[in-house]
């Protein structure tokens, strides 16, 4: 039986280093170079990925300078778009780091909570234009275009600071240290959307890859389609989310409603609110089982899709309307 166990094991490892190792392997695509022309949301995203990516670049735990200038865009932004963020402040390695955070108020159910969050760090020596820049350019524009609205419950939207390595699956991940404090003041957090690596997609056929075998099987190979994970809990949200993005937005949504032993369902902030018992997903385009340029130097402007990204950012305006209504 130990036998039997153990050669599955070996050989669902081999398997997912097999899909990872094909997608780094191959040829990155070039969406939207530098010289594109943008109009609209295109425009917007563009200018937030390439002032996050090019303009700062590099954008880690170790580098607090550039940290510290990322968060003054961040906040930046929200001013002009008439927002007075507040900063959420915490310690690590003797530096003070910021989850910022723009509250609206419900006017229906003010008790009761909806999220949007990104991060907005880097692993060292990465533009992080998919990781996680196109995230925070969503989320930037969420913010834009939701400033006029009156939400039924409170609506939140939160930029989180050290998701990446070395601080992933800890305690000083800022979503972790707000999900927690959440928790100890009784938030009622009723939907939790985590915005990871949104801008990635290809018509290339079997150019995406799954961390478990026959999975091709039931999803689509080509990646041109967004992910929203959760998990058991989160599935009643994984179905409510689909349903809002496919009313207004044309990109195709494949959804996984999984435990968290399948390897990348819980790889980024959704994972801090699920530890604390909040309903939350993730929105992904599946990172390294479709992003040759995962955490690496290649991960650049030049790759994304902002076309895609704007359809998206449609989407998710619609998520949240529906779940703060």
């Amino acid at each position: 039986m130990i036998w039997s166990i153990l050669i599955i094991v070996i050989l669902l490892a081999a398997f997912l280093i097999y899909s990872v190792l094909k997608i780094r392997s191959s040829a990155s695509v070039s969406a939207s170079g530098p010289n594109s022309p943008h109009v609209g949301d295109v425009h917007q995203l563009y200018t937030h990925v390439e002032h996050l990516s090019v303009t700062i670049g590099s954008r880690s735990v170790f580098e607090y300078d550039k940290i510290e200038a990322t968060k003054r865009y961040i906040v930046s932004c929200l001013k002009t778009f008439g927002y007075i963020p507040t900063l959420q402040n915490y310690d690590y390695e003797g530096k003070t780091f910021s989850n910022i955070i723009v509250s609206m108020p419900g006017v229906k159910y003010p008790d009761e909570t909806v999220i949007i969050g990104a991060h907005y760090d880097t692993v060292y020596g990465t533009p992080g234009a998919d990781d996680n820049a196109s995230a925070v350019a969503v989320l930037l524009e969420v913010c834009r275009a939701l400033k006029s609205i009156s939400p039924g419950r409170t609506l939140k939207l939160i930029f989180f600071f050290l998701e990446e390595p070395p601080v992933f699956r800890t305690e000083h991940m800022g979503s972790y240290v707000y999900a927690k404090e959440a928790k100890a003041r009784n938030e009622n957090i009723k939907a939790m959307i985590c915005l990871e690596m949104v801008g990635y997609y290809s018509d290339k056929k079997d150019g995406q890859t799954f961390p478990l075998p026959l999975m091709s099987m039931m999803f689509s190979t080509t990646p041109n389609f967004i992910a929203v994970v959760g998990n058991l809990k989160s599935r009643n949200l994984v179905d409510k989310v689909k349903n809002s993005l496919l009313k207004v937005s044309p990109i195709p949504v494949e959804t996984l409603t999984s435990v968290s032993f399948v390897p990348g369902v819980d790889l980024s902030d959704h994972r801090s609110f699920w530890e604390m018992g909040y309903p939350a997903v993730m929105i992904t385009d599946t990172a390294f089982y479709r992003n040759p340029n995962y955490h690496t130097e290649n991960d650049t402007i030049d790759t994304l899709d902002f076309n895609t990204m704007a359809d998206l950012l449609k989407g998710l305006l619609q998520a949240a309307k529906d779940l703060t209504d």
